[in-house]
């Protein structure tokens, strides 16, 4: 499968400790299957840092590794009380040193989920409101690498 990846930095080698802190699945390499939601992430991180041109790289990815056992993978079907706790507990860096996955794959968290997270982190609604808010929006896929190991099955195009 081609998984795509939008940057403002052309680069060849993917250093994970270069990555962002404090993501939706933690410090990881971030791609997705839809070349027009990695396009507008490169957009939006020129404008946010000023600094680039916006790229997207292509990646080939053998989905097999998905469920070949070699890797420890997470996948989130859909919007979930797991996934939300998941992600707020990523963003606050309460997972900052735990790998306890290769890959995670699920919805991405958009403004609109950032919001509902923090309406959540301010004790302003439950995390089962939290689940039913978010339950509607249509949300993008993103697949996050995290190790060493899991950034070797992606091959760059």
């Amino acid at each position: 499968m081609k998984l795509y990846h939008g940057t403002n930095i052309g680069f060849t080698d993917i250093n994970l400790s270069v990555c962002r802190p404090n993501k939706d699945f933690g410090q990881g390499f971030y791609l997705t299957e839809i070349k027009r939601q990695a396009l507008l992430m490169a957009i939006r991180r020129c404008a946010f840092t000023q600094k680039g041109t916006p790229i997207v790289q292509t990646y080939d990815f053998n989905e097999a590794f998905l469920s070949s056992q070699s890797l420890n993978v997470k996948i989130f079907d859909g919007v979930s009380k797991e996934w939300a706790q998941f992600i707020y507990d990523n963003r606050l860096g309460k997972k900052r040193n735990e790998k306890e996955y290769d890959i995670v794959v699920g919805p991405v968290a958009d403004d609109g989920v950032v919001y509902q997270l923090n309406l959540f982190r301010q004790q302003l609604i439950t995390i089962e409101q939290l689940v039913r808010e978010l339950t509607y929006k249509k949300l993008n896929n993103q697949y996050c690498f995290l190790t060493g190991e899991a950034i070797a099955t992606l091959q760059r195009v």
